[in-house]
């Protein structure tokens, strides 16, 4: 069973605030540029296409491109086939839930899933960085439909108090998302938080796999 690559983070998480603000971290080499937009891509994602636009089709195809493993997710006989099924595919809460915890592969093998769901005035910035950094998509609930997100664009600043010097932080500027039901270049949406509201993002779903 192939298992979400992890990879060594450029910087160390300290602290963080709400997708709606900033959020800061420690350890940023000196000399990082300001104000200029940078991009993390999450790659080896299988970029299916689901095979209906109904819910249930897209949250398996969405699962499917994030896990990227048969065995786990989540066609016939996959360890999370049943839990996928029972979940309701417009709510990512509810799909959390119904994955986490212990599951069998067809073999009998254990597996662990960690399945989080952060709703978007909860969601952590910097859990949200160092997750994709290490390789890690979550899904984004937005007008109640799932997206898969496969890439960040974010920018340093500088913030400061009277009672701090100021410091680089990063802000989040774009989701790069997939809507699994297309193919075609209806598969590519971005969400712009200069332009789209957060308060429409229902949460996030990330989800970690390992064997016991």
């Amino acid at each position: 069973m192939s298992e979400l690559r992890r990879e060594g983070l450029p910087f160390l998480v300290s602290a963080c605030l709400s997708l709606a603000g900033l959020f800061c971290l420690s350890g940023l080499a000196h000399g990082q540029l300001l104000n200029v937009d940078q991009e993390i891509e999450v790659r080896g994602l299988s970029s299916i296409t689901s095979p209906s636009p109904h819910g249930s089709a897209v949250l398996v195809t969405s699962l499917t491109a994030i896990i990227h493993d048969s065995e786990v997710c989540c066609g016939p006989d996959s360890a999370l086939e049943d839990s996928v099924a029972k979940a309701n595919p417009k709510s990512l809460q509810d799909v959390a839930a119904k994955l986490n915890g212990r599951h069998l592969l067809g073999d009998g093998r254990p597996i662990a899933v960690n399945a989080e769901f952060f709703p978007a005035d909860k969601m952590s910035a910097g859990y949200l960085v160092t997750t994709m950094t290490s390789q890690r998509a979550p899904l984004m609930e937005w007008n109640s439909r799932i997206y898969v997100v496969h890439g960040l664009v974010f920018f340093w600043t500088e913030s400061g108090t009277p009672d701090a010097p100021a410091s680089p932080v990063p802000v989040a500027h774009k989701f790069l998302l997939w809507d699994t039901r297309y193919s075609d270049s209806r598969r590519e949406v971005v969400f712009n938080r200069d332009s789209d509201d957060l308060g429409k993002v229902q949460g996030f779903l990330f989800i970690q796999v390992k064997l016991q």
